[in-house]
């Protein structure tokens, strides 16, 4: 790193530093507000509008409990679309419920399993909950679709009404059949009856095409105050992660805790336990996501709900980074109702953009404080665009990302020729710079004027030359960022082969997993990151080639210790980032060799500054 660079570099961090100070006011006040505001909705909402409260079945010391009678009026299984699908008039059903006296049988555990075009759901009567999640757009190598839900025996969407917890109550199915495939909008609804004859009526809506399970909740005879949504069964990663020692292969399998709030969207990894929400700020959706999936309740409007959740460990991979319990909790404020989406999402940026809830920025995000949640998506939403565009001329991701590679260092390449340019001309005037330092080592000002007339002489602004050198790293650092991203993250290469022996552009290109290194090569021996190293090396050396001024020393250090970075770094990563790095080296090399030529060489030292000569030297007082 030469000397307009490290100057660049410390600008930069100082502007970073200044505006981060200067946001951090404006923040403070926004959570102070918030904060007023949700303990006086808290402390409203504290009180029910009815005493009445839900009893639990014979297993929790409360009377046996009894089937909800079957309500012609409310059909099990209906194709009408809404939340009141399947459900009678409210004040109908709570009357007959309350007037029935029959014994019905007794309800035994079972499960009903929707398929829709986008996912196959399967929903179990104990709980009335969500247990098992298989998508639909992730098959794996063989075609099998993966499992989202990591614990199905605990799955998702247990419901509790202030101390009563519904996750063990068995619902009746009201005669749903065991499997349906949806053509037209469907709805499965459970029943639980307390021996009060209060109800809980959980309905699911499904439709054929949509990403979205419509999961309303009715309370028929009481209305509960506080309630908490429960998932506990975690989310399971859908690609294969390698179980060997490495660096940080694994860092490239995501697994987190995401949240929008009503001002940025949140992702979290939790490695205990954490409360998000709780004095301030309210919730749009919040969920978790994997590499390339995502699955969150949304609501249908934000609201102030606290954020509990809880590391949750996987046994049977040390590499997985572990999963999360969570659970979102709130006052229904006399409310006989509560509804959300239960959303299932492939992380491909097009359709979460079209959702229009800030999805994309799940995929990939940015500070907040500087706007690069905005800027910074866009620049990685619109690099993935010109990856598509060009695989839509030639159905080949790796081609399509050779030709990224071309633009983005076609456009940075006349700043780097500036910054060249800069650099050599300083180092052809250091021997007259030497010379002015020594001639007036003992007057600073009349020094300072000396230099000040040599670059005016040469037409050379020193603070050019330093905006020379940050201006290139300022426009390529947010690219390269984003094509790292984007290329280590979108679902649109999972799977996609380039060319000879690279078949799957998201992951190592293995040619041979009979034989691995440890921490390097934990899946097998890939090639693209020997041709990584050798790339690397003759950039590196070509580069420090360019810097006037560094110890020869430190040139030779960094000319091997940049090869074996990336070689540790490019072992465990997508090879479609590999081959972005190796024809960004390439092209480096050509730039260098082709700017060298055209630039003429700096002079060496000042032979008035060799040996004795530097102390024999006519000093100016």
């Amino acid at each position: 790193m030469n000397k307009n660079t490290l100057i660049g570099s410390i600008l930069i961090a100082g502007i970073m530093l200044w505006w981060m100070t200067t946001s951090t006011s404006n923040a403070e006040a926004q959570a102070a507000a918030q904060a007023k505001a949700r303990a006086a909705a808290a402390a409203e909402a504290a009180k029910p509008d009815s005493a009445d409260e839900l009893v639990l079945p014979a297993q929790t010391g409360t009377p046996e409990m009894k089937a909800a009678p079957v309500l012609g009026a409310a059909p099990a299984l209906n194709t009408a679309a809404g939340d009141s699908a399947g459900v009678a008039d409210t004040s109908a059903v709570a009357d007959s419920a309350k007037a029935d006296t029959v014994a019905a049988p007794a309800i035994t555990p079972r499960t009903v399993t929707v398929e829709t075009d986008k996912f196959i759901m399967t929903l179990t009567n104990k709980g009335g909950k969500v247990q098992s999640v298989i998508v639909k757009a992730l098959p794996d190598s063989a075609g099998h679709f993966p499992e989202l839900i990591q614990d199905t025996t605990l799955g998702a969407l247990d419901l509790k009404l202030g101390k009563a917890d519904l996750s063990e109550a068995l619902f009746d199915v009201n005669g749903a059949p065991e499997w349906i495939t949806v053509d037209t909008d469907t709805t499965v609804s459970f029943t639980f009856k307390d021996a009060n004859g209060n109800q809980v009526v959980r309905n699911y809506h499904f439709t054929k095409e949509g990403v979205a399970v419509r999961q309303s909740n009715k309370f028929l005879g009481f209305r509960p105050g506080e309630y908490e949504l429960s998932w506990n069964g975690g989310m399971r990663e859908t690609e294969e992660i390698p179980k060997g020692k490495s660096f940080g292969g694994a860092s490239y399998f995501f697994s987190e805790v995401i949240f929008n709030t009503t001002y940025s969207v949140e992702r979290e990894m939790v490695r205990d336990a954490e409360v998000f929400n709780k004095e301030d700020g309210k919730i749009i959706w919040a969920g978790m996501r994997r590499k390339y999936v995502a699955m969150t309740v949304q609501f249908d409007e934000a609201v102030p709900a606290t954020l509990s959740t809880k590391f949750m460990k996987v046994d049977d991979n040390d590499k997985d980074p572990g999963t999360y319990k969570i659970a979102l909790s709130d006052y229904l404020r006399n409310s006989d109702s509560l509804s959300y989406s239960f959303m299932v999402l492939p992380l491909q940026w097009a359709e979460v953009e079209a959702l229009n809830k800030d999805y994309e920025k799940v995929i990939v995000s940015g500070w907040s404080w500087c706007g690069a949640d905005v800027w910074f998506v866009w620049i990685c939403k619109m690099l993935l665009k010109l990856l598509k565009l060009f695989y839509e001329a030639i159905p080949n991701y790796g081609v399509a990302i050779i030709l990224v590679t071309f633009i983005v260092r076609a456009i940075t390449t006349p700043f780097t020729v500036k910054q060249l340019k800069s650099t050599r001309g300083m180092a052809k005037l250091k021997p007259q710079l030497d010379e002015i330092n020594v001639k007036y080592r003992s007057d600073p000002q009349k020094k300072q004027a000396a230099i000040m007339e040599l670059y005016s002489k040469n037409n050379i602004n020193p603070m050019a030359s330093c905006t020379g050198g940050c201006l290139p790293m300022l426009i390529q650092m947010p690219i390269f960022m984003g094509l790292f991203f984007v290329l280590g993250r979108a679902i649109e290469l999972r799977g996609m082969p380039a060319f000879l022996w690279i078949s799957d552009l998201s992951r190592s290109d293995v040619v041979f997993d009979g034989f691995t290194i440890p921490f390097i090569m934990p899946a097998g021996i890939a090639i693209l990151p020997w041709i990584m190293v050798v790339t690397t090396y003759f950039q590196t050396k070509v580069t420090m080639g360019n810097s006037a001024g560094m110890d020869p020393a430190q040139q030779k250090m960094m000319t091997w210790m940049m090869p074996a970075m990336m070689f540790f770094f490019s072992a465990v990563m997508p090879s479609g980032l590999v081959l972005y790095w190796i024809v960004s080296n390439f092209w480096s090399i050509a730039q260098y060799k082709i700017i060298n030529k055209n630039l003429a060489p700096a002079d060496g030292a000042s032979a008035k500054l060799k040996g004795k000569d530097v102390q024999d030297a006519k000093i100016v007082k």
